[in-house]
């Protein structure tokens, strides 16, 4: 082992530990936020270049799926029936394989998926984004009045673990219609499931600032996982 990688295991140990003693002690803003410190950095390493990184491919893909479970434990924590979710005992699991993930070899213990390129924001953090020119939509340029300039990574949260004859649900929002799109300025969509009395079920999400307009169209093409299965949803 590199004293480089050995640096980088220390301090995300570190980090994990925590994170997971202010969840054990009921501090859930502080969990919250060092979970999503975390998550960003594991994050940023799986997405390295490999020529730039200590880790193999398949190391990088278990360290991306870590920075899953830390979003799903950040979202369960904000969640106002968080005994659902993703629990701390959950959690803890991973932390024996996040330190031994140079000789960690066996099938990842939750059925997760990493976050595909998308940057996890510390709190407080901004991120600013270039714009990306697309030349398949007509060559829409920065300039142009069909595009977004800047496209805020919003704050999707990742799949739920699968389990036994439970249902996920998907929503996927490809475009919207309004009669004034060419108004909009950096328009998203906030999605939240509620009950009767307007409670929350499950964490708020954002999309990202909408790609482009069209017409009168406003286009997303962005998927939100709901984080509650529908079984475990309040009737009504």
């Amino acid at each position: 082992m590199s004293e480089a990688a050995r640096s980088l295991l220390q301090r995300w140990g570190a980090s994990f530990r925590k994170g997971t003693d202010f969840d054990s002690w009921g501090q859930l803003v502080e969990a919250i936020d060092e979970y999503q410190i975390l998550a960003r950095h594991l994050q940023k390493e799986a997405q390295s270049q490999h020529n730039n990184s200590e880790f193999t491919e398949d190391q990088k893909k278990t360290i991306a799926k870590i920075a899953t479970c830390l979003e799903l434990r950040s979202a369960a924590l904000q969640s106002t029936q968080s005994q659902d979710e993703f629990k701390l005992e959950d959690l803890k699991k991973l932390e024996p394989i996040l330190k031994n993930i140079l000789t960690y070899n066996k099938e990842f213990p939750f059925d997760v998926q990493p976050v595909p390129l998308r940057k996890i924001l510390a709190p407080g953090e901004e991120e600013h984004l270039e714009f990306e020119e697309d030349d398949e939509e007509g060559g829409a340029g920065a300039g142009s009045p069909n595009s977004f300039p800047a496209r805020v990574p919003g704050t999707l949260l990742p799949r739920l673990p699968s389990e036994p004859g439970m249902t996920l649900l998907t929503i996927t929002i490809e475009k919207i219609g309004l009669k004034d799109a060419g108004q909009c300025i950096d328009p998203y969509i906030t999605v939240s499931v509620k009950d009767l009395n307007g409670i929350d079920l499950t964490p708020v999400q954002d999309t990202p600032v909408a790609l482009r307009k069209e017409d009168t169209y406003v286009h997303f093409n962005v998927d939100i996982e709901i984080q509650k299965h529908i079984e475990r949803l309040t009737k009504g």
